[in-house]
């Protein structure tokens, strides 16, 4: 989806976002232009000039190969391509908002969608679910539901991603410790990384570490320890299982098993993994684009998350949305059906930078790195949840970051922290 360098900024976005879109509003409004708007598939002749905004340059020609096959049906409906680096993207798309000048059809992230959608500015695929022309089965339940708000449907994921843990085999090998099995548990993994930190401190390298990217680490083990980040609008974090969850990293860096929050502060997990210093790193599937083409890529293997009291991975996905106030509201919603099929997912999973999120289109990410057992991130399916948001997230993002520090680093204890954020971030969800 994005560099992994910046995946805590792609998933919060612009956290000024409220001042202009505020979180008050409950639901669609009867003035949404496309609350109650009949769809229909338009005839091969519409003509249209759509804009279509996203992120990423590296997808850009999967996209345009997408757009290529939309055109053999819809000749005259063109397509310009806007990419806006994502450290203006949220920027650009809330001033656009604004005047309602959005473009006809744009990527959203789960952690935007709800502000986005209670504030009317997205067009909802109701018509085109209830024509059959889009099959939300077709999806992972988790990543439809992260795009549904008060029971209405307005994102179709065009991709996802889960966790695991990618292993550096060489640095087990020169630590002489054997690779964990699959069905491994916290205590198994916790005791390898100090193992691993221990043989390899002449190396400078560590086993594992933590970091501050709640995707990759603590809101899984919050998860897999029973607890919620969110929970029926309320924080989840000072209930024990929460507790539990934050304490497995907090122990972790204890330990050793970790480099020092300060020393994460200066060098991100990633750049640990990279640099071939940290033997286990949690990160998405899309760390895959970060190795590939990498000396390091041949002596990676994947790894499912260790289970706590229950096996969980956190999934997330990109959905391509349309304006609601879009002048081309029938060729936009045409491009968003098309791009949501079969056949354009499995275009857009051979570029091999990301996997398709219809079911059934995402052999050529496994097949990328054959070695390494992709399958990992799809199998997490299974025992997926979504990512936690809510209608203004960015805002109690900004608490985790502000707070959670104290406890992984030790500096507080676990519970004082977890319930002052919790405290905190009520206030934010009460104001939502």
């Amino acid at each position: 989806m994005t560099s992994t360098l910046t995946r805590r900024a792609t998933l919060s976005g612009a956290a000024g976002l409220g001042v202009v879109l505020t979180a008050t509003a409950c639901g669609g409004s009867d003035e949404n232009p496309a609350a109650n708007a009949e769809y229909a598939a338009p005839d091969a002749d519409l003509s249209a000039e759509l804009t279509f905004g996203l992120w990423d340059q590296s997808q850009v020609d999967a996209v345009q190969q997408n757009i290529d096959a939309f055109n053999e049906q819809f000749p005259n409906i063109s397509v310009n391509v806007n990419v806006t680096p994502f450290s203006e993207y949220w920027t650009k798309l809330q001033t656009q908002a604004t005047s309602d000048t959005l473009p006809d059809i744009f990527w959203m992230n789960g952690p935007n969608f709800q502000l986005y959608a209670a504030n009317d500015k997205l067009a909802p695929i109701t018509g085109a679910v209830d024509a059959g022309d889009i099959d939300p089965s077709n999806y992972p339940e988790a990543l439809t539901a992260l795009y549904s708000f008060d029971d209405v449907r307005y994102g179709v994921p065009k991709d996802f991603d889960t966790i695991g843990v990618w292993v550096n085999t060489a640095l087990f090998e020169r630590a002489g410790v054997p690779l964990p099995s699959p069905g491994w548990t916290w205590e198994e993994f916790q005791a390898t990384a100090v193992q691993l930190s221990q043989a390899l401190a002449a190396e400078g390298a560590f086993g594992a570490a933590g970091g501050m990217d709640g995707q990759t680490t603590y809101y899984n083990t919050i998860f897999q320890a029973g607890g919620e980040v969110i929970a029926e609008g309320r924080s989840g974090y000072a209930s024990p299982q929460s507790e539990d969850g934050l304490g497995f990293w907090t122990d972790l860096i204890a330990a050793g098993g970790s480099p020092t929050m300060q020393q994460l502060t200066d060098t991100t997990a990633d750049q640990w993994f990279t640099s071939g210093k940290l033997a286990m790193y949690w990160g998405g599937s899309w760390f895959r684009a970060a190795l590939a083409d990498t000396d390091l890529a041949a002596t990676v293997q994947v790894l499912p998350l260790p289970r706590g009291t229950a096996q969980v991975s956190v999934i997330h996905g990109v959905s391509n949305v349309v304006a609601a106030a879009s002048p081309n509201l029938q060729a936009a919603q045409a491009l968003q059906v098309f791009l949501a099929g079969e056949d354009a997912q499995r275009q857009l999973g051979a570029a091999g930078s990301v996997i398709p999120a219809f079911n059934g289109t995402q052999a050529a990410f496994t097949d990328s790195m054959p070695d390494a057992d992709l399958q990992v991130f799809l199998d997490a399916l299974e025992y997926s949840e979504p990512l936690p948001v809510s209608a203004n997230t960015a805002e109690w993002n900004a608490l985790e970051t502000e707070l959670l520090p104290d406890a992984f680093s030790g500096t507080r204890p676990v519970a004082e922290v977890a319930g002052e954020l919790a405290e905190q971030m009520d206030e934010v969800l009460a104001g939502e």
